[in-house]
């Protein structure tokens, strides 16, 4: 209803689809999780970016009818594409979706976001929860599809994207449920959360409260060790507010996360500061790096057009 020049909702579900859609011969790229985390999933759906985005409550999957009803309203004859982070119900409720397409003779594949570094140690890569991470391979994504390439050249650089991306998260307070009222963990005024999940999940570490650029650098380092960049790489650099966390705040924290990448000979290609994943009313924050290459860097620069996400 808010954005009626760029989305039309999907009757009766908690979904949208681009406004156009379906495009004949593009591949659908179907993005979608839990509420919770606006603008993510549904405002980035546009052109550009995703076709369509489902919903579930908040903090849990879409189950499969709705991410197949998405997927059909969608689809343009040249298959679909799951995009989702990577969490057991996700996992559960795409891969059902994903058969019941199949069985309607629609080609469906998937790539599951893995960019948390905080939540599985590097061997155990696949195993990685998707945090804000997720719009880099969005947008990768969405911008190859436009191009209108293959189901598997599509999927093929949504899965560079994410394996060339990390993140890492601090939270400062938890957040409230809505259905309970009530915090979901307790976090006393003085401590902070190193590694915390969107959904609460525990971190890595907790702390006493730090300065800021204290904080940027931690993280920055912890990403920047399991991503391994070399000096003079080209990276795109995401500084996210997990949702109660000023704007300005933000900023803070990226100036030292640009000192910390200058520091280390990588170039900031391009950046984004405010709220694109957030966790409901958690105060902190979130730093995600994609690592470019010609491929990435040409995906992630092209235009793109939809209500939280707008690159010209």
């Amino acid at each position: 209803m808010a954005f009626p020049h760029l989305l039309r909702q999907i009757k009766g579900i908690s979904a949208v689809v681009r406004r156009d859609a379906p495009v004949a011969g593009k591949v659908a790229v179907i993005v979608g999780g839990g509420s919770g985390h606006e603008p993510m999933f549904l405002g980035y759906v546009g052109p550009g970016l995703a076709s369509g985005g489902v919903a579930g409550n908040v903090f849990a999957s879409p189950p499969p009818r709705p991410i197949v009803l998405t997927a059909k309203a969608a689809h343009g004859n040249s298959g679909v594409l799951f995009l989702y982070g990577n969490y057991a119900g996700d996992v559960l409720n795409f891969d059902a979706a994903a058969e019941m397409l199949e069985d309607e003779d629609i080609r469906v594949m998937s790539v599951r976001v893995t960019d948390d570094v905080a939540s599985a140690p590097v061997e155990e890569k696949h195993r990685r929860r998707g945090v804000a991470g997720d719009l880099f391979v969005f947008k990768v994504a969405g911008a190859r599809a436009e191009e209108r390439g293959t189901l598997t050249e599509v999927a093929a650089v949504a899965q560079k994207a994410n394996d060339h991306t990390r993140s890492m998260g601090v939270a400062l307070t938890s957040c409230t449920i809505p259905a309970s009222g009530k915090a979901i963990f307790d976090l006393p005024e003085d401590e902070i959360e190193m590694g915390l999940g969107l959904h609460g999940e525990p971190g890595q570490t907790r702390t006493k409260l730090l300065p800021a650029d204290q904080i940027a650098s931690q993280l920055v380092s912890r990403i920047v060790a399991d991503l391994s960049p070399s000096h003079g790489d080209e990276v795109a650099v995401l500084l996210n507010g997990l949702g109660a966390t000023p704007v300005c705040e933000l900023f803070i924290m990226f100036r030292e996360v640009k000192e910390c990448l200058d520091s280390l000979g990588l170039s900031i290609c391009r950046s984004y500061v405010g709220n694109y994943a957030t966790s409901l009313d958690m105060a902190g924050c979130s730093v995600s790096i994609m690592k470019l290459d010609s491929e990435l860097k040409r995906l992630l620069l092209a235009p793109a057009n939809s209500p939280a996400f707008v690159q010209i």
